[in-house]
């Protein structure tokens, strides 16, 4: 994969001569309001973001100092007595991929921010978020299942995005990473996405009496893909993945936005050779409008004290709810 803008900024920084000890760093990018810099902190050559704040801002970086794998500090600017630099330190190399990508995340959320109090509390509310990231990564990658259900939801958003021309809108309807009830929601409709392969390629299971309820949102759609799965045969989950960064290039907050969320779903870059050999191959896509009689259990139908309704519909009863993109689409948009 390419190297992002961050990633090439700290790159050329690792490239120059170091220094003895200190701070080596490079602006971002001007059209972003607050002073934040991609730096390097020698001799140890950690990766970090700076931020440069007045130096009477009270700001106690020791409440933080329980963080995983990432430091708060503070240096004083020695071009400037007044101001100090916020930094926000990697300690774990291993994750660079994802801190590339929060750090890109968080400066696109703090571009337009004109006070260094919003600017604090903004960086504070981002630190919990990517600690949560940090403590998912692990050896063993996403399990089988788990694979299945991203390759559906991100097959789905490659073909919303094919069918709109607002790739933020596509991008952020994509719930299903923050465990959402239904995998894409915006304003009044929701689009649940199962995935199936095997002998029961025709049967999905539905985990709540909420997800295909139409009284609580107003349309709501299933998109059902059934699977061959075989070894080096079909697209993979990190081909797929890479189309969608592809169509996503010339949006930068859309990007930022899909990878995130990526990271949310436990996907990390570092896991990419486990998800390699494995291909899908489409063996049936499905479209329906869950609306009327169709067959599902829904929460007015559930006894008082009844709980955790898990249930499976057979598609091939649901014919007369099928519909098609262009459907769809039309009412999404």
């Amino acid at each position: 994969m390419e190297m992002t803008k961050i990633e090439t900024i700290w790159s050329g920084l690792e490239d120059e001569t170091p220094v003895h000890s200190g701070l080596l760093y490079k602006r971002f990018a001007a059209e972003v309001l607050p002073d934040v810099f991609i730096a390097l902190k020698s001799p140890e050559k950690l990766r970090c973001i700076a931020f440069r704040i007045s130096k009477s801002f009270p700001f106690d970086e020791n409440q933080w100092n329980k963080l995983k794998d990432i430091k708060i500090e503070i240096l004083l600017d020695e071009r400037d007595k007044a101001k100090i630099f916020l930094l926000i330190l990697l300690l774990n190399k291993q994750h660079k991929d994802i801190f590339s990508t929060l750090c890109e995340d968080l400066i696109f959320g703090i571009s337009d921010v004109s006070t260094e109090q919003t600017l604090v509390e903004k960086l504070l509310e981002r630190l919990a978020k990517w600690q949560s990231l940090f403590e998912k990564v692990g050896k063993q990658g996403l399990s089988d299942e788990a694979q299945r259900g991203l390759y559906g939801e991100v097959f789905f958003l490659r073909v919303f995005l094919n069918n709109s021309a607002e790739q933020n809108y596509c991008v952020k309807s994509w719930l299903g990473p923050e465990k959402s009830i239904q995998d894409f929601q915006y304003s009044n409709w929701a689009v649940e996405v199962k995935t199936t392969h095997g002998n029961n390629h025709q049967k999905i299971h539905i985990t709540s009496e909420r997800q295909l309820d139409d009284s609580i949102i107003e349309k709501i759609f299933l998109y059902h893909l059934s699977l061959d799965i075989r070894v080096g045969n079909g697209e993979s989950l990190n081909s797929l993945i890479d189309e969608v960064l592809k169509l996503l290039t010339k949006n930068t907050m859309a990007s930022n936005l899909f990878k995130l969320k990526l990271l949310e779903s436990g996907y990390y870059d570092i896991h990419r050779p486990i998800y390699e050999e494995m291909g899908y191959s489409i063996r049936q896509e499905n479209l329906y409008r869950v609306s009327g009689n169709f067959p599902r259990i829904t929460e007015s139908q559930i006894p008082i004290g009844v709980g955790d309704v898990k249930y499976s519909i057979v598609l091939s009863e649901s014919e007369e709810w099928r519909i098609d993109h262009q459907t769809l689409f039309s009412e999404i948009k």
